[in-house]
């Protein structure tokens, strides 16, 4: 007995001589940094940093999360107490709502479940973590031309031809110059969200006035559609469904804000042009029957979902299966709509809910959380030409009509939360019996 309880002792002697109480709270702490900077649920979030505390024997039950912010508090459990260790922990960390890189999320999941598995020490946790941190985002070439092929991909998908996406290519291409040169570095992202908007909204009206483009509507439906808020939108909606609903309604407040600024960037450009011109320009809504067939319309859904993948920050080898889903939940969409006859509501609930649980699906051979796959396959479904519409309609004064496509879009928003939630609570025993995956 006294062998065995030594023993005992010894092992939990053997855990903490990888680092002292402190070290480990900050080693999950700064796992939760990274994860909420970079575009993770609060859930997951949560769940990491308890599962790196808990491994090195540090009570991990005093985790608060906001969107935001980090508060970490803990004490000392099979930590050996003894010198001038602490036996309590406090911290409190500010996190700025930045740009998403996905691959930085992929990458701490793995290491928390390396740590769970004895795979890694304290040590080298934290030195992975700061490689982490480090790590560069996408180069600027490759995310200049995920806005240009998602902005073409997606003119495609909502009624344009090939020469709108062609300009809608262009317009996008240039917009991310301006984003990254300009936007990001010196305006506060407020004035930011709005002058991209104005500035993809002038290009595009540039290039259907010298004839480049034929429905200046669609072109520009899909040049701003890089702009659009989506991750905060669907992160928001799964932070609501973990009833996290301080975080839930900050994230959605700050979607709401970006679908603002695209309101009033596009607003402008109308308003800038018709004084210029003497009027405003008159816009009707079409469907170029160039890229209207169903094959062509999930080829370029795949094409828009893989570049949004690309903007997102996602690994290489993940671009084509987001596409694919994004695809597919499209595909479904306009089959609905077409063969079937249902709204574009309930057509909206039954594709997000597909592509909800396809994502959560491939989360599992892939090895990625499936929130990764989710935020690129939804964007299909997002109502972007509603957003459009109702700012179009409103700066033109057709107030009907703006309420009607506004009124529209709100019922899509509420399609795609509704399937979210309705795929998210479908439990995980259906998809996987290995839960360390999603």
């Amino acid at each position: 007995m006294e062998e065995a309880k030594d023993n005992k002792n010894k092992g939990s002697e053997d855990l903490v001589e990888q680092g002292d109480f402190a070290d480990v709270l900050e080693v999950a702490a700064k796992a939760g940094h990274i994860l909420l900077e970079n575009g993770a649920e609060i859930s997951r979030v949560e769940d990491i940093m308890s599962r790196i505390a808990s491994h090195f024997g540090v009570d991990s039950g005093n985790f608060f999360i906001l969107s935001n912010g980090i508060f970490t508090t803990g004490r000392a459990n099979k930590v050996t107490k003894s010198g001038a260790q602490a036996s309590t922990y406090a911290n409190v960390e500010f996190i700025p709502l930045r740009a998403i890189q996905l691959s930085k999320v992929v990458a701490v999941n793995r290491l928390s479940y390396d740590i769970s598995n004895g795979r890694i020490g304290l040590a080298e946790a934290r030195e992975r973590l700061e490689r982490i941190s480090n790590s560069a985002p996408k180069p600027a070439w490759e995310q200049i031309l995920g806005s240009g092929l998602g902005a073409g991909g997606f003119c495609a998908v909502f009624g344009g031809g090939w020469l709108d996406c062609a300009a809608a290519l262009v317009v996008g291409l240039l917009l991310y110059v301006f984003v990254l040169g300009v936007s990001s570095r010196y305006l506060s992202k407020i004035v930011g969200g709005v002058c991209n908007a104005l500035m993809a909204t002038l290009l595009c009206i540039l290039c259907w006035r010298v004839g480049f483009g034929g429905s200046l509507a669609n072109v520009i439906i899909g040049a701003i559609m890089p702009l659009i808020p989506g991750v905060p939108f669907v992160n928001g909606v799964r932070d609501l469904a973990n009833s996290d609903y301080i975080a839930g309604f900050t994230r959605l407040t700050d979607a709401m804000l970006g679908f603002f600024c695209i309101a009033v960037g596009v607003s402008l450009a109308f308003i800038f042009d018709g004084s210029l011109h003497g009027g405003m320009l008159s816009l009707s809504m079409t469907v170029n029957p160039e890229t209207s067939h169903l094959l062509l319309q999930a080829l370029a859904a795949f094409v828009g979902t893989a570049a949004f993948a690309l903007l997102f920050g996602i690994d290489r080898e993940h671009y084509v299966p987001a596409g694919v889903i994004g695809a597919i939940g499209w595909a479904l969409y306009l089959i609905l709509v077409r063969q079937c006859d249902a709204s574009p509501v309930t057509a909206t609930l039954a594709a997000s809910t597909l592509v909800c649980v396809i994502s959560r699906m491939a989360a599992i051979p892939f090895r990625i959380p499936a929130q990764g796959f989710l935020l690129c396959g939804i964007f299909p479904l997002v109502p972007g030409a509603g957003i459009f519409w109702f700012t179009y309609y409103l700066t033109d004064s057709q107030f009907d009509l703006s309420m009607q496509s506004g009124w529209m879009a709100c019922k899509v928003a509420i399609a795609i939360v509704l399937g979210i939630i309705i795929a998210m609570e479908l439990p995980q025993i259906i998809f996987s019996h290995n839960h360390r995956t999603h």
